[in-house]
């Protein structure tokens, strides 16, 4: 069923919001884990061990944003435009 795009814009938003959120927090987990392997390379393994765990808490969050509500979303938004 062909939808117009303006009946899809909340979709659209929300599915823009989701992928936005996926992308920062596996940035972010990405880069906390980089801190966390630079920090132990220092000798600081309290730190570091703290930091790996933010760092998988961060990219846990990442994927589950991912495949919880980006691709269902996704899968909506392609199946009112086909």
């Amino acid at each position: 069923m062909r939808t117009s795009v303006v009946e899809l814009l909340p979709d659209l938003l929300e599915l823009l919001v989701f992928s936005l959120g996926s992308a920062v927090l596996s940035v972010a987990g990405a880069y906390i884990e980089h801190f966390a392997l630079v920090t132990f390379e220092q000798g600081n393994v309290e730190i570091a061990a703290w930091a790996v765990v933010m760092g998988a808490v961060a990219l846990y969050f990442a994927y589950n944003v991912g495949t919880d509500k980006v691709r269902p979303k996704l899968r909506d938004v392609r199946a009112a435009l086909a």
